[in-house]
């Protein structure tokens, strides 16, 4: 008799992922602009820390908020005792109103219809347990965020369908590729519930068209029981909020509030990107379907938020004169930091897909590969690592069709960390370092910690869990 249940043991949660491998890597030797000046600089997380200057001056300027007093008395026994999982109304209402502000209020959200999470993490995978069965599949957008591969599979049993996205038209969503995605998972004997896309996208940074909502309105209009997901969580990233179109605005200008398209619309959304407060973990479902919102209300018992965290920010988001200038502000500076980047890596000859929106760019090396292959891209990307001491995120891990992209992210790092990050990656591009192996030396921790793994991985990001799964299982 095992031990351990299938799931503690199964090899579906893809940690496996070059995108977790180069944050292991990352964490054994950490960049430090003193202790350690020749480490790994940590370019594969998208953390908001441009603004920290904002909040922390707002803190100085209302400490009742931060030590927990209304009106000068303290509230803490208040807050520390038990809470229903239906969050703070306040909260709820500032966060809705934040929602609207987000989007230049030209739509309103219900906090009756919000549901809050432990993150976003919390969020789209309650959304699956509410949307789907195991075994049912989303069609997904690539190149997508690695995480969904757990987030989205891994304790729900829903499988993921790719929809294939190329280069040629900026990656964005086609008609064609939709439905192709939608046949292939007929092929495959899924069930299709529904169709999941980041806007602002995670990794592309470009805000969804017009066109690419209109493609997938028309789609779900013509399946009746199939949901669109929209998780916005970077929705306050884009440099210029004309430039972001939520889901709620088609449905708005679509006339499309009293058709049965209405409840089979979802947003996700939280506070980890647009405000920097990943450590938080304050998320959110954005539903108008009451039974979705009663189930994952029931659901959100396991991953709350704390009622000292929502007492906080409520106080926080309730300024408006506040979030204005922080909106405006975190915009500004994105775009600025984003351009850095960009101008950085075009003097070494390195382009990168035009953005508009998000904390890294969409990274063309197809230039710098051996040979047109995921195995070439897995190459570089072990010699950006370990040679130049950088951890991105290879497009392999978001199942882009296409070796040589790359995810980096800008806004996680001091303008110096920066120019430093760019300088390395100067010499070695100018130096042509593209020999076929890593260091041995360096590669060595690697070698025993992934022997399996980095002969597989070009695989692993294209396989569907259902062939992960035990027979019970599926």
């Amino acid at each position: 008799m095992d031990l351990l249940s299938r799931k503690a043991t199964c090899n579906s949660h893809g940690q496996d992922s070059s995108y977790f491998l180069g944050w292991e890597e990352y964490e054994k030797n950490p960049h430090d602009v003193v202790k350690n000046p020749h480490g790994i600089i940590q370019m594969g997380l998208a953390e908001n820390q441009l603004c920290f200057d904002l909040l922390e001056s707002w803190l100085i300027q209302n400490p009742d908020a931060a030590s927990f007093k209304r009106d000068g008395q303290s509230i803490f026994r208040e807050l520390a005792l038990f809470q229903d999982y239906n969050g703070l109304s306040s909260f709820k209402k500032a966060l809705a109103d934040f929602m609207s502000e987000n989007r230049q209020n030209r739509v309103s959200f219900d906090s009756k219809n919000l549901v809050l999470t432990a993150g976003a993490t919390s969020a789209n995978e309650t959304l699956m347990f509410c949307l789907a069965n195991p075994g049912d599949a989303f069609l997904l957008p690539t190149p997508y965020y690695p995480g969904f591969d757990r987030d989205l599979k891994w304790r729900t049993g829903v499988e993921i369908v790719p929809i294939q996205c190329s280069s040629r038209n900026g990656f964005c969503i086609t008609k064609l590729a939709l439905e192709e995605a939608y046949e292939q998972a007929k092929k495959l004997n899924l069930n299709v519930k529904g169709v999941l896309i980041t806007n602002p996208s995670n990794p592309l940074g470009t805000t969804a068209t017009q066109t690419e909502l209109n493609i997938l309105f028309e789609f779900i209009s013509k399946n009746k029981n199939i949901h669109l997901v929209s998780d916005e969580i970077y929705s306050g990233t884009a440099f210029s909020s004309s430039e972001f179109i939520s889901v709620m605005e088609i449905l708005k200008t679509n006339q499309l509030e009293n058709t049965d398209v209405f409840k089979r619309v979802h947003i996700v959304y939280s506070l980890s990107k647009d405000l920097g407060l990943p450590g938080f973990r304050v998320g959110a479902i954005y539903s108008n379907d009451k039974d979705v919102i009663s189930a994952a209300t029931k659901m959100s018992s396991f991953g709350l938020v704390s009622s000292q965290t929502q007492y906080l920010l409520s106080s926080l988001l309730s300024d408006k004169k506040f979030t204005k200038n922080y909106l405006r502000e975190n915009q500004r500076r994105l775009n600025n930091r984003q351009r850095m980047l960009v101008t950085g890596l075009e003097a070494i000859g390195i382009g990168c897909l035009k953005s508009n929106a998000g904390l890294f760019c969409w990274v063309d090396m197809r230039h710098l590969l051996s040979s047109k292959t995921f195995e070439a891209e897995m190459d570089l990307w072990k010699k950006i690592v370990y040679e130049v001491k950088l951890n991105i995120s290879p497009g392999s891990s978001c199942h882009c069709e296409e070796p040589g992209w790359f995810r980096v992210c800008f806004a996680n790092m001091s303008e110096e960390t920066l120019k430093l990050a760019m300088k390395r990656l100067k010499k070695f591009v100018d130096n042509g370092t593209l020999s076929r192996s890593c260091q041995v030396g360096e590669s060595q921790s690697l070698k025993s910690s992934r022997k399996k793994t980095t002969t597989t991985v070009s695989n692993w990001v294209f396989r569907l869990s259902f062939h992960d799964r035990d027979t019970e299982e599926r």
